[in-house]
């Protein structure tokens, strides 16, 4: 092979030849920003390396779940131990006890909770367990929150459908998307108009508390607080998904941030620390209606897999350690306020956010508050940056419309080298 050929590229043709698109989530075919997508071999800490050996400061940390870093010694020991004792069995194991028991003294809304494999599975199965509790067929979303693939998700929907432009998915049939009231985040009159409207026939509201799929944006508490009074008045029920915000933003979430007590919530990623676990729990009366003990059924074969539960315990139990938190918002934070200041100085209409260990980027003179903002973003600028960041060694989400990651490896040092190298790729802008 000739040596000025990156094998990226080589990996990404080969690809395309046997995976739509090349690859096997969307968003990672770079179609977005253009150009090819790196194929990592290896990953350590804050860094990953593609397959050219190049390195790179990583801020997606796998979407969220490597808040430890990158094989951890710890989480690596663990998940070794456990692949000794057999990969999957089909039957319960203790790990799983340990898990819920975890997740339930953690998150104090989760009385009991069901282990799955990913954050698409345990949203959906949350939607079917309210509308099987309820009786009604209803579900309030919002603009550009992802709650997964479930076909009665997929409108308006943020993630890798923003990111192709495409807020709709097809193969969803109409009457699955009539079930479906979408309406616009941190807008809270609309939520007083739909329940007024129809709130005997709404099942559950279901939200991003923190959205990290149309980018990083904020709840106002007017909105989750206006949110938790309708559900309780209607007696619908109100889950929150913390597929990305759940052990991200703080230890409980951002329903402890908040101060709200949802009915039902989802989990993901973290509690995986990096292999396919997510989860969905809530108060007792509302989840004994899944089956066995009830009608509403859900099963998966390979829920609670004792390999990745070993690493999500681990993981769990390192971020519980005393300051844990606190460093990693102080590490998100010195990463925006860097490159905020970074931009300003070279005259970049620029500004960013941070939420514990998530963190967004905005080309836009102002804070978006909600998807139409958003949308206004520039996005060809955030592509010009991306690409300067990613020949520089940093690994931004190759899309406008992603929250970014800080892990506990990010420390100062790698911070400050960072926002060096966003200082020159501002001024390429200009």
């Amino acid at each position: 092979m000739n040596a000025s050929v990156s094998k990226n590229d080589s990996l990404f043709e080969r690809a395309q030849r046997t995976t739509p698109g090349g690859v096997n989530s969307p968003v990672r075919a770079f179609r977005s920003v253009g150009g090819t997508p790196r194929f990592i071999i290896r990953a350590e800490g804050p860094y990953f390396w593609d397959a050219d050996d190049k390195r790179y400061i990583d801020y997606i940390g796998s979407w969220g779940p490597a808040i430890v870093g990158h094989a951890h010694p710890e989480v690596i020991r663990a998940v070794q131990e456990a692949a000794t004792r057999g990969l999957s069995f089909g039957a319960p194991t203790e790990g799983e006890i340990l898990m819920a028991e975890e997740i339930c003294k953690l998150v104090p809304s989760v009385e009991l909770v069901r282990l799955v494999s990913s954050g698409t599975e345990a949203a959906m199965s949350a939607l079917r367990l309210a509308r099987g509790a309820t009786g009604r067929d209803k579900i309030v979303k919002f603009e550009g929150c992802y709650h997964g693939h479930g076909d009665s998700l997929l409108v308006k929907a943020g993630s890798g459908l923003l990111t192709f432009g495409n807020p709709t998915s097809a193969g969803v049939p109409e009457d699955f998307a009539k079930h479906t009231l979408v309406l616009e985040y941190n807008h809270t009159q609309q939520l007083e108009d739909a329940f007024k409207t129809m709130g005997d026939q709404i099942a559950c509201v279901i939200v991003e508390p923190v959205a990290g799929n149309m980018n990083l944006l904020r709840s106002t508490p007017e909105f989750l607080q206006t949110m938790r009074r309708l559900c309780s008045e209607h007696g619908a029920i109100l889950i929150f998904d913390e597929v990305m915000s759940g052990f991200r933003v703080a230890l409980g979430g951002a329903q402890s941030l908040y101060g709200i007590t949802p009915d039902l919530t989802v989990l993901g990623k973290v509690i995986g620390g990096g292999l396919p676990v997510a989860a969905f729990g809530g108060c007792a009366d509302i989840m004994k209606h899944l089956a066995p003990l009830g009608a509403v059924y859900q099963a998966g074969t390979l829920s609670g897999n004792p390999v990745a539960v070993a690493a999500g315990m681990t993981t769990l139990k390192l971020i519980q350690a005393p300051g844990f938190y606190e460093s990693l918002a102080r590490t998100a934070k010195r990463l925006t306020e860097g490159l905020s200041a970074a931009a300003k100085d070279a005259g970049t209409a620029f500004c960013a956010d941070s939420v514990g260990g998530m963190f967004g980027l905005y080309f836009a003179a102002e804070q978006p508050m909600d998807y139409a903002a958003m949308m206004k973003c520039d996005k060809n600028r955030f592509n010009a940056f991306f690409h300067a960041m990613l020949d520089a060694g940093v690994y931004l989400a190759p899309s406008a419309f992603e929250a970014g990651f800080v892990s506990a490896q990010h420390d100062d040092a790698i911070i400050d080298e960072t926002v060096k190298i966003a200082a020159s790729a501002f001024k390429q802008l200009t």
